[in-house]
């Protein structure tokens, strides 16, 4: 299995709204992908300009076919447009 870690920072407040409205909308298309074990938004309890999308996927040829999809190329436009995207990736 494959998981993400996307964090993802804001230029300022007005665009946080905005990209969290793409991830939130990314999230609701990706959790039905073959392959898609999990996949949610996290916002943080401490900081009003960050939140985290977690996903975890079966195996890579599902990852490529979910990041190969004109949604998640249209959404994460979205989101790399209102700030800093940071990945971490995990196999297990």
């Amino acid at each position: 299995m494959i998981r993400l870690n996307c964090f993802f920072q804001a230029a300022d407040a007005a665009k946080y709204k905005d990209a969290l409205r793409a991830a939130v909308a990314l999230t609701e298309k990706s959790c039905h992908h073959a392959g898609c074990i999990a996949y949610d938004v996290f916002q943080s309890a401490t900081r009003s300009d960050v939140f985290m999308i977690c996903e975890t996927w079966k195996d890579q040829a599902s990852l490529d076919l979910h990041s190969a999809t004109p949604e998640f190329k249209k959404y994460v436009a979205e989101i790399e447009a209102c700030g800093q995207m940071k990945l971490e990736r995990f196999e297990f």
